[in-house]
């Protein structure tokens, strides 16, 4: 029986996972989501044109290998429909290569809505969410209230989504919010619905399987499977910047119950890191850069969300927080993306620990959101040339190579990869 090998995010997202994925993927049978939904966003580039997947896995552009949504995952029926017709376009036949789980669960239209009126709710308080309805529909997952794939199988399923419909139309109108005034893509919540019935049809083309059964069949078969995570270690529901985090277990550990398998299968955890710091929306980033230097790194790597088109926030890399997500990860690879965003720097620096109240610590603290900590830099000597070209990991310039090493030993982890553009065919692994 083989193991299942997981790769997943180790900042705050926008790592680069979804070219990782795809590079990987022709060492795999299987690809498998088994978090999240379509607020996350993985980039792919390849052959001069970029695709963009929410909620499909990122080895669908390879036909001969089999793609799983497992049942950790939530599906937007219409932004499903919209990934499969960009596909379509693109010469993909999904139906041929893409399985979904019947337990993974549905956002309704309501979900989003509900997404909308608890932002408006929070005021000033507001998280920073995508509004693709991830937040309820999580919710009612845990309240037990959810509708799930398998459900648009059955004869009541109407009467089951207008039931949870009714249900979030009475908790939107208690927090104050004009249900009749809210709006997706210029649609009111009644147009809107009857597209995503529509939607509904183009899900049903697909085949629903009972995936912790078909992906345990896969790993008996000797199959090679591997898990792709959305989002990353640090908008972890539980062991990320909460409440400044997404609704799901984004760790290794989310692996086992978003696609039902034994920890025990778990194998390999790639852990993707950039090589410096971005962060979507709001929430603690002790090493944000509010300057010049800052908007350099935003404009240099192109930092705007793949899911909300909003700039990110830049800022050097933080070790403490990569070791964090290494230790609760258990991370035995690194790949590291986009050290060519800095290589007009003439110095780059690493964040190594933390100063808080006059102490120094190198840990993460539960007072993350509140406590005034202080970044303690470590500079280095940039590399001050293009890396286009570089044919190997070893050919790379000796700056570099000395702050990917310094990385590694920060970290106790051994670097597997360098990415040093959007392309496929970048991507250096280390002999």
């Amino acid at each position: 029986m083989t193991k299942i090998d997981v790769l997943l995010g180790l900042q705050w997202g926008d790592e680069g996972k979804g070219k990782i994925v795809d590079v990987l993927t022709p060492d795999y049978d299987v690809v498998a989501r088994f978090q999240g939904g379509p607020n996350a966003g993985h980039t792919l580039e390849f052959n001069g044109t970029k695709h963009v997947l929410h909620i499909i896995p990122s080895g669908i552009f390879h036909r001969e290998k089999i793609n799983l949504i497992g049942n950790g995952v939530l599906i937007e029926p219409r932004i499903f429909r919209q990934e499969i017709e960009a596909l379509t376009e693109k010469g993909v036949d999904a139906t041929q290569n893409l399985f979904i789980s019947k337990k993974a669960h549905l956002i309704l239209p309501s979900h989003r809505m509900m997404d909308a009126a608890n932002e408006q709710a929070k005021g000033n308080a507001k998280i920073g969410s995508t509004l693709k309805g991830i937040g309820p529909a999580y919710t009612d997952k845990i309240a037990r209230n959810g509708l799930r794939v398998g459900d648009t199988l059955a004869a009541d399923f109407r009467e089951r989504y207008d039931a949870l419909k009714r249900l979030h139309l009475q908790q939107a109108k208690a927090l104050g919010f004009d249900v009749n005034a809210f709006r997706v893509d210029g649609m009111t919540l009644d147009e809107y619905e009857r597209v995503w019935m529509e939607s509904i049809e183009t899900l049903r083309r697909f085949r629903y399987v009972n995936s912790e059964y078909f992906v345990n069949q896969c790993l008996r078969d000797n199959k090679k499977v591997l898990a792709e995570g959305a989002q990353a270690m640090m908008l972890d529901i539980d062991f990320g910047t909460y409440p400044f985090v997404t609704s799901s277990n984004t760790i290794t550990a989310g692996v086992c119950t978003g696609l039902g398998v034994a920890p025990s299968t778990i194998g390999r955890v790639m852990g993707i890191t950039k090589a410096y710091c971005t962060r979507v929306g709001a929430g603690p980033f002790p090493t944000q850069l509010d300057d010049e230097t800052g908007r350099m790194l935003c404009e240099q790597g192109h930092e705007y969300g793949a899911t909300t088109g909003r700039p990110r926030r830049c800022g050097w890399i933080d070790l403490p927080a990569l070791r964090y997500a290494c230790m609760i990860n258990g991370v035995t690879d690194l790949f590291v993306t986009k050290p060519d965003v800095m290589n007009n720097f003439e110095t780059v620096c690493m964040c190594t620990g933390y100063e808080i109240d006059g102490q120094l610590t190198d840990e993460i603290p539960y007072e993350y959101n509140t406590a005034d900590i202080r970044p303690q830099f470590t500079p280095y000597k940039g590399w001050m040339c293009s890396l286009e070209g570089t044919a190997s990991y070893n050919a790379l310039p000796k700056e570099l190579l000395d702050y990917l090493k310094a990385i590694e030993q920060q970290t106790g982890v051994n670097i597997r990869a360098v990415s040093i553009s959007p392309d496929r065919k970048d991507v250096l692994f280390k002999q």
